[in-house]
């Protein structure tokens, strides 16, 4: 069994250049969202207390003012949903403003690149997005047809649909190649066609642009589990879960993937034990998910302890009663209660 890679990113970074927008899992009080990002200057270094401030758009005044940190970071939480103008300034170095939407419970990503006259995207840099948001959807739509055809059965559909998005893509890419949601959707559909070493080369250069791309990092250990290279697939998956932590997002879905993954490589590597652990990990971050469930119940099967294997299969029965191990669930669960 291979860990959990995850779906196409539907969420396109907006890196023109200057500028970096994205949504990533939820951090916050469900009430709220957050803004975070960092500032850097023309040669790419963090640029220390640059002032970053925060104005609500949709009509009542609300500003936020906040210092970047000694790596050029900033972030804001306890923002109510809507539009907002961000604007990053420090004197003799530049200012620049750009505006994002924060929705609840998630958090606005917004990086910047100052320098002397710079104000904000010129109208050739918009175009630029505006192009990319359209490569990259439908390289999102090509993806997602792709595995529904996969599901079906229809490999030879499945692969024209493949090699569509690999297309849009890579041709997103081309035209800004700082955009890392594209890299890591290249390196998605490779690993769907089990090119791994173009996955692999894809995923580490999303990766590059983004260093703590959790997801990434989930994409390098199921390639490296696919190949039995175990070694490198427990340290994807254990950099992906310490990631995941740092950021307060382990019990979202990049974390509880890592962890399950964990799990999954060493089950395959022959550890129960270690598997095991790493399962219970994964539960305590998220007690819904299902499949970690049933990996746990398979490891206590090997570990000679059956009725919590019960126990784990009837949770995963609850969970998930028309999921991909149901049918083999419920077989095995009239065995073990003869």
């Amino acid at each position: 069994m291979l860990p959990v890679l995850s779906g196409p990113r539907v969420l396109l970074v907006a890196c023109a250049v200057l500028v970096a927008v994205a949504m990533t899992s939820p951090a916050t009080a469900q009430s709220t969202g957050m803004v975070k990002g960092k500032v850097f200057d023309g040669k790419g270094q963090p640029i220390e207390v640059a002032k970053v401030t925060i104005e609500f758009k949709d009509g009542v005044s609300r500003v936020y003012t906040v210092k970047t940190n000694k790596k050029g970071e900033y972030t804001q939480i306890g923002l109510p949903p809507g539009n907002y103008k961000v604007t990053a300034e420090k004197e003799k170095v530049g200012a620049q403003s750009y505006d994002c939407r924060v929705r609840l419970g998630d958090t606005a990503e917004v990086n910047f690149q100052l320098a002397p006259g710079s104000s904000g995207p010129t109208k050739e840099d918009a175009a630029k997005v505006v192009a990319i948001k359209k490569l990259f959807d439908e390289g999102v739509a090509a993806s997602r047809t792709a595995d529904q055809a996969a599901l079906a059965g229809d490999l030879e559909a499945a692969r024209v649909s493949r090699d569509g998005a690999l297309a849009k893509f890579t041709e997103a890419a081309t035209v800004m190649p700082t955009c890392f949601d594209c890299y890591y959707n290249i390196g998605y559909a490779y690993a769907q066609k089990k090119e791994y070493d173009k996955a692999e080369e894809a995923f580490k250069k999303a990766i590059e642009l983004k260093a703590d791309y959790v997801e990434a990092y989930n994409g390098l250990a199921t390639i490296y589990n696919a190949q039995k290279r175990f070694d490198d697939a427990q340290a994807a998956s254990q950099k992906a879960a310490a990631l995941a932590t740092a950021s307060g997002s382990a019990g979202g879905g990049g974390g509880v993937d890592a962890l399950y993954n964990q799990g999954v490589i060493a089950w395959n590597a022959g550890k129960a034990e270690d598997a095991k652990k790493a399962f219970e990990e994964a539960l305590k971050a998220d007690p819904k998910h299902a499949n970690s469930h049933y990996q746990l119940a398979m490891c206590q099967i090997n570990l000679g302890k059956l009725p919590e294997a019960v126990a784990e299969f009837e949770s995963y029965i609850q969970l998930a009663p028309d999921g991909q191990y149901a049918a083999q669930v419920k077989a095995m669960l009239l065995q073990l209660k003869k």
